[in-house]
């Protein structure tokens, strides 16, 4: 059951305070929830992949031998745990000698520093690195140079390189696709159902995805249970969704999912990236003499948070969808799950909804009509609803 919580003043509100995000990292999930709760969010966690360990995985060990048999001209490196995990694996294989030797005589390329430090702590040395950390600069830079006649060996990063492969090939490339590590189903399918249905009811208020592998499960996911439809909706109008870059956002982009992406592709960057955006979707409405900002699960009224019980948020955000108007209660009764056809349930959810708020006199009754918000005077232009009764 709900209990109310003391309101929290305006000078130890995060700024995440109030929203729910949803986490469907695999790697570095731990890392990126904490910074997430660390500036107020509630995170539902749910890792939409696995990762196959590098010691198991056939595929790598078949690549690795094939590249030591005949070595690449030019080798390009894309992630630094990828390639740390591909040379630990190769010493696992009893390849690690074979393996740097080959590399150590190609030409290296490293997308960016983290990938530099991880190429220079196996004793290489890296022969270029774009400033951009983008492989379309790498890829740029190889076509630029003419790639016809060369091998080429690119390590993959759990994911595709969209048309980065294709467009060596075309240039009269060989290339051999390094598989690092490969991303399968979780094998606990429950928290990642647990998080479509969240985010199909609008229980979450972001979505993050740090890997475009995470992005197709997930819509995959939904699709098999039949709420592709609807999953897609929360995120085009109701749920914002952050990646962590580009090549992440490519699948939900490709189903006309709006996204939003931090000019460092870092989890860093990533957070900071919410802590603005989320703010700035809340609803803030001036209302009896206070300033109510309507937020995922919570309200601050002049500053200060305040936990409203679920009911009490359905209600709200029915008044607040035509502030200063008159709500009738069969209106707020249908904006409350499961409540039958009593409207004293209405009247039990405002009692609480009022207490919540700790200024009862920002919801009016209207005998014998409903509710409504009672908007500052002065504000009833701007937030006025003309299609409202």
């Amino acid at each position: 059951m709900y209990q109310a919580q003391p309101s929290t003043k305006s000078e130890q509100v995060p700024p995440l305070a109030g929203f729910t995000v949803g986490v469907t990292a695999a790697r570095r999930a731990d890392e990126l929830a904490a910074l997430l709760e660390r500036r107020g969010a509630i995170v539902q966690r749910a890792p939409a992949l696995r990762i196959v360990p590098l010691p198991d995985d056939a595929e790598l060990l078949a690549a690795t031998k094939q590249l030591i048999d005949q070595g690449p001209d030019i080798a390009v490196a894309t992630t630094a745990i990828g390639f740390r995990g591909w040379i630990e694996a190769a010493e696992g294989w009893g390849l690690g000698s074979g393996l740097l030797e080959r590399l150590d005589a190609a030409e290296l390329l490293a997308r960016g520093p983290k990938v530099r430090g991880a190429i220079r702590a196996a004793g290489l040395k890296e022969a270029w690195s774009p400033a951009s950390e983008s492989l379309a600069e790498v890829l740029d830079r190889l076509l630029e140079q003419g790639v016809s006649g060369t091998r080429i060996a690119v390590q993959l990063h759990g994911e595709p390189l969209p048309g980065f492969i294709e467009a060596l090939r075309e240039a009269g490339a060989e290339v051999v696709s390094i598989p690092v590590y490969r991303w399968m189903e979780p094998e606990d399918i429950t928290p990642l159902d647990r998080l479509l249905d969240a985010t199909v009811a609008r229980g979450l208020d972001a979505l993050t995805f740090t890997s475009a592998p995470a992005a197709v499960s997930l819509l995959d996911r939904a699709e098999r249970r039949g709420l592709l439809d609807p999953f897609l909706e929360a995120l085009q109008r109701n749920v914002l969704v952050a990646c962590v870059g580009p090549v992440t956002a490519m699948p939900l982009e490709a189903c006309e999912v709006p996204t939003v992406q931090p000019e460092r592709f870092r989890l860093g960057p990533l957070v900071q990236l919410l802590t603005v955006e989320l703010p700035l979707r809340a609803r803030v409405l001036p209302v009896a003499g206070h300033r109510m900002e309507i937020r995922g699960h919570a309200v601050l009224v002049d500053g200060e948070l305040r936990c409203v019980p679920p009911a009490g948020m359905a209600l709200l955000r029915a008044l607040a969808r035509r502030p200063g108007w008159v709500v009738p209660r069969a209106d707020l009764l249908r904006s409350l799950p499961g409540t039958g056809c009593d409207e004293h349930a209405v009247e039990t959810a405002m009692t609480r909804l009022r207490g919540a708020l700790g200024a009862p006199k920002i919801v009016q009754t209207v005998v014998k009509r409903g509710y409504r918000l009672a908007l500052d005077t002065g504000a009833e232009g701007k937030y006025a609803t003309p299609s409202a009764p």
